[in-house]
């Protein structure tokens, strides 16, 4: 776990006790401040309780008196724009912050390091795992944290000459004022989260500020692939100069990609471009991230290879919640020697449209429509390949499996969020990865 002097003494309150927020908790602790900490579900209220009985106040921040307190740690989830807390907050001055900013604050008594921070709609976990393999692979210290899951704050500090590899989402950017990263890069901007921003404008803009909070002399990387991101980097350009300014450049490793299992598909060909940027800027060369490419074994939920059988291909894309990131799962695999894609989608609609996977139409062999979705897409996708209305995710899988033939893919990208059948995007992968090996052991619905 990270501790730092600049907590000790000061007064701070969490609100939301998951992964990040214990984390939180625990460093603040250990590092002497005074912690008032809560959560609206009672369970992790009582593991606090248990922790720490005698050291952490509970009590509700939006109830209690704030007057005097350092700052207000809250979790990404809570929804800045109508969420109360913000105001009260406000009424007593005390700045609303999140776990990122702690690290920051902290970066001071930590031994000598960089930091490279990745964000982007899509794309940002797998650039920020494969950025960590790179490094790790290269036996440069290193540690992996942030919206990836692992709570920067719980982890042992680096040595010196170490690299944290932080995968920043826009709220974790909105939580943050002082990460100047050694690296920073976006890779792409789609819309997304809207319901948090007043449009897409201001979405961008958060993401941009991961560079205004950088040094003129320090480094950014831009995917190229969409022309919000290349206003953000023409503006960097001017700002600090060509030469701290890197474009990813996915022509160099094209001819490369074919031997990397895990990184197939037009989009991991703009992450992996990305991550060789990133670690050439931190001074690896081709001799050493190359062989890496080979050895990187993927993330869960991300074009997850879950199953093979009777040569039909089972992929678990659950991470694809809307149809940005779900369009390069359907170009992953163009029709060759008659491999086709069976599409099993559906779930919280972010939209009710699917005008970015259009383009691959065509690869797809027949859709399974599931979930609240489920209706509206199978209306949008019936003229232009054969629709099964499943709803539920194991009849869905089961239809596919006795249409798929020897070559295709039995592919899960949902282009929607899961929180109408499922708790989170990872309890969908693995439903789906559990209802494949029973059904393909010979197991019902």
């Amino acid at each position: 776990m990270i501790v730092s002097p600049a907590f000790s003494g000061k007064r701070y309150a969490v609100l939301g006790l998951a992964r990040s927020g214990m984390a939180v908790v625990r460093t603040l602790v250990a590092s002497g401040a005074h912690v008032m900490a809560w959560d609206s579900r009672d369970e992790p209220r009582q593991a606090v309780a248990k922790e720490f009985p005698d050291q952490v106040e509970l009590a509700d921040p939006l109830t209690a008196d704030l007057a005097g307190y350092d700052g207000v740690v809250v979790s990404p989830g809570v929804p800045l724009n109508s969420h109360p807390i913000a105001a009260v907050a406000a009424s007593v001055g005390a700045p609303i912050i999140g776990d990122i900013e702690l690290f920051a604050m902290a970066r001071a008594e930590l031994p000598a390091h960089r930091i490279v921070g990745i964000t982007g709609t899509n794309g940002k976990s797998t650039t920020t795992a494969l950025v960590h393999h790179i490094l790790r692979s290269a036996a440069v210290p290193t540690r992996m944290g942030g919206n990836i899951g692992l709570p920067v704050l719980g982890q042992d500090p680096l040595p010196a000459g170490g690299v944290y590899v932080l995968e920043l989402s826009s709220y974790q950017i909105d939580l943050t004022f002082n990460l100047a990263c050694d690296v920073a890069c976006l890779l792409n901007i789609m819309p997304d989260h809207l319901d948090r921003y007043d449009g897409f404008a201001a979405y961008a803009a958060s993401k941009a500020r991961l560079f205004a909070m950088q040094g003129a002399s320090q480094i950014a990387v831009f995917g190229m692939g969409d022309t919000d991101t290349l206003a953000v980097a023409l503006r960097e350009e001017e700002r600090r100069g060509h030469d701290c300014v890197k474009r990813v450049d996915e022509a160099r490793i094209t001819a490369m990609q074919a031997d990397w299992p895990t990184l197939q598909g037009p989009h991991n060909l703009q992450n992996a471009a990305a991550a060789v940027a990133i670690v050439e800027a931190l001074g690896l060369t081709e001799s050493q991230w190359r062989p890496a490419m080979k050895t990187f074994r993927g993330l869960p939920h991300r074009m997850e290879r879950v199953a093979e059988a009777n040569g039909v291909l089972f992929i678990n894309d659950s991470k694809a919640t809307n149809p940005a990131s779900t369009a390069p799962a359907l170009a992953a695999f163009p029709p060759h020697d008659h491999r086709r894609i069976h599409w099993i989608l559906g779930g919280l609609p972010k939209g009710d449209r699917l005008d970015e996977c259009q383009p691959y139409f065509g690869n797809v062999a027949a859709a399974y429509t599931i979930g609240e979705a489920g209706p509206r897409f199978a209306d949008l996708l019936e003229p232009y390949m054969p629709v099964r209305r499943s709803e539920m995710m194991c009849e869905a899988i089961r239809q596919a499996i006795d249409a798929a033939g020897e070559g295709d893919v039995v592919l899960l990208s949902p282009a929607c969020a899961s929180f109408d059948q499922f708790r989170d995007y990872e309890a969908r992968g693995d439903t789906f990865r559990q209802l494949v090996d029973a059904l393909l052991e010979g197991g019902s619905c």
